[in-house]
């Protein structure tokens, strides 16, 4: 069964090569990279007009940009919050 590698940031890849950037033994052989599909979803039409209405508050010219910038801004939110309720619950079954 295969275990699935944790994916790296770009600053984390970044860090990486550009310390064995001049060091021809840490080069191996060309790694393949899968480009993920991107997923699309649709909006209803009154939902899209409403994000676009609050994009152009935020004087944000492309919907696509706002939206995009929204929805990571919440994931981080939910992922900090997953973070601190994961390690409340395992202070709690330490003690």
């Amino acid at each position: 069964m295969k275990t699935r590698q944790k994916s790296m940031t770009e600053e984390e890849i970044d860090r990486i090569v550009t310390a064995h950037a001049n060091d021809e033994k840490a080069w191996g052989k060309p790694v393949k990279v899968r480009r993920t599909k991107s997923k699309s979803f649709a909006l209803p039409a009154a939902l899209a007009a409403r994000a676009a209405f609050i994009a152009r508050l935020h004087r944000e010219a492309n919907l696509e940009n706002w939206l995009k910038r929204i929805i990571q801004e919440r994931i981080d939110i939910e992922e900090a919050a997953f973070t601190g309720f994961k390690k409340e619950l395992l202070s709690k079954g330490n003690r």
